[in-house]
C-alpha cells in the first residue's frame, strides 16, 4: 500500500452515511449486447448499483456502477462488505480511499466485480467534491471543452431503417454514427456501403466489429474499410489479445479502438504500452470509477491518443470534457428514466451540464426499481 495510507491530516467534515442501492433499470425494448452478439439472447434491464456518500457537514454525493448481465446482485454484496471502510474518513481523500476499499477486498482482485463495487462509492465521492466546490465535476477536473462530440451507435436493423435511425439521430444533434459488424462480412460491406453512400463523406463514420473477428478476418475486413475514410474501427478482436491489436493497429491506416470491456488500470496500460490502440475506451463504472479512469486519460495523453469512453455517457461527458485531446461520447439515453435531468445534445455535440457535480438526481421511477438497500452510519 502506498505510504499516503498510513496517515491522513484530521478534517473536520468526515463521512457519516454510505447508503448503498441495488436497481433494476427496464429497457424499453430488448437490446443486443454489442459485444456478445450471437452469444446472448438480447437484454432488457440492466443491474445498476447506487452510491450516495454523506458527510457530517451535509454534504451529499452520488455515484453508480452497472451490470448488463449476470452480477448485479455480486457488485451490490460485495459493496456492502467494504463501505462501512469509509466510515469516519475525509472525504477528500478520494485516492486513498480507493486504496483502502481495495485492500478491504483484495483477494477478489482490482479489477472485475472488486473494482466495479469501489467504482460506484469513488465516482460519489467525486461528484460530493465538485458539490461541495459549487462546480460541474468538468470545471472541478479543469475542462478543456463545454461540450463534447457525440455519436450515436445504431440497432442492427435491416438497411432501409438503418439509415432511418441514422438520419433521425443526425437530425435530432449527434454528431457521428456507428454501425455494428460482424455478423456476416459481405453482408457488413454492403451496409456500411450504403450508409456512406445515404449520408455523405461529411457525416463521421464508426464501426464495432464487437470482438467478432479473428486475426486474418480483422486485417482482411480492415483493409477493405480503409475505402470509407472511419473515424474508428471498434474491438475488431478479442478484447485481451493486445498482441493481435497491436499488429492490426499498426498495419492499417484506421485507426483501432478498444478497452470497453477492461476493467482495470492495469489492462489498460498493457494496452497502450502496447500500442494496441489508436483509440481508447475506458468505461469509468468498469475500472474501479474516477480515480483509475483519470489515470488511464494521462497514459492515453501521453501516447498521444484519443478518448472515446462509451455508454454511461453521464458520467463520460463531464471527464471526456476534461481530457487536452481529441474526445469522444456515446449518446446512449438508456439511463435517462434513472434520473431527473437530461443531457442536452446540439450541433453534434453533448453539453456539459452547469450544476453543480454529475449534475444528477435520482428519479422516482429508479426509487421504484429499487429491490434492496442497505445504510451505514457512523455511530458515535
Amino acid at each position: 500500500m502506498p505510504e499516503a495510507a498510513a496517515s491522513a491530516l484530521p478534517c473536520a467534515d468526515r463521512i457519516d452515511r454510505v447508503r448503498l442501492s441495488l436497481v433494476f433499470l427496464p429497457l424499453a425494448a430488448p437490446v443486443s449486447d454489442t459485444k456478445t452478439i450471437g452469444r446472448h439472447q438480447p437484454i432488457s434491464e440492466v443491474a445498476f448499483l447506487f452510491a450516495e456518500v454523506g458527510t457530517t457537514e451535509g454534504h451529499r454525493g452520488l455515484g453508480f456502477s452497472y451490470a448488463k448481465r449476470a452480477g448485479g446482485p455480486a457488485l451490490y454484496a460485495h459493496a456492502k462488505e467494504i463501505a462501512p471502510q469509509l466510515l469516519g474518513e475525509d472525504p477528500n481523500d478520494i485516492g486513498r480511499l480507493w486504496e483502502k476499499l481495495a485492500a478491504a477486498g483484495m483477494s477478489t482482485g482490482r479489477g472485475g466485480l472488486a473494482a466495479q463495487s469501489i467504482a460506484a462509492v469513488d465516482i460519489a465521492l467525486w461528484d460530493l467534491k465538485a458539490r461541495r466546490a459549487g462546480l460541474p465535476l468538468a470545471k472541478l477536473l479543469g475542462a478543456y471543452r463545454d461540450a463534447v462530440r457525440c455519436y450515436v451507435p445504431l440497432s442492427s436493423a435491416a438497411l432501409p431503417e438503418l439509415v432511418e435511425q441514422a438520419q433521425r439521430a443526425l437530425a435530432s444533434g449527434a454528431g457521428g454514427i456507428m454501425l455494428r459488424l460482424g455478423h456476416d462480412t459481405a453482408a457488413d460491406f454492403e451496409r456500411l456501403r450504403a450508409l456512406r453512400e445515404r449520408l455523405g463523406d461529411g457525416v463521421p463514420l464508426m464501426v464495432d466489429a464487437n470482438q467478432q473477428w479473428d486475426r486474418p478476418t480483422a486485417h482482411r475486413m480492415g483493409r477493405v474499410l480503409e475505402r470509407f475514410n472511419l473515424v474508428w474501427l471498434e474491438d475488431p478482436l478479442d478484447a485481451y489479445d493486445v498482441a493481435g491489436q497491436a499488429a492490426l493497429a499498426a498495419a492499417l491506416d484506421t485507426p483501432v479502438a478498444t478497452g470497453e470491456m477492461l476493467t482495470s488500470l492495469g489492462e489498460h496500460a498493457r494496452l497502450l504500452d502496447a500500442g494496441a490502440c489508436d483509440v481508447v475506451r475506458p468505461d469509468a463504472p468498469r475500472v474501479g470509477g474516477i480515480t483509475p479512469f483519470l489515470r488511464i486519460a494521462a497514459l492515453a495523453e501521453h501516447n498521444g491518443l484519443s478518448l472515446a469512453p462509451p455508454f454511461a455517457m453521464e458520467v463520460h461527458l463531464h471527464l471526456a470534457a476534461a481530457y487536452p485531446g481529441v474526445s469522444w461520447v456515446e449518446y446512449v439515453d438508456w439511463l435517462e428514466p434513472l434520473f431527473n435531468e437530461r443531457v442536452e445534445v446540439r450541433g453534434g455535440r453533448v453539453l456539459v451540464p452547469d450544476r453543480p457535480g454529475l449534475g444528477l438526481t435520482v428519479s422516482q421511477k429508479a426509487v421504484g426499481w429499487t429491490t434492496d438497500h442497505i445504510e451505514f452510519t457512523e455511530t458515535a
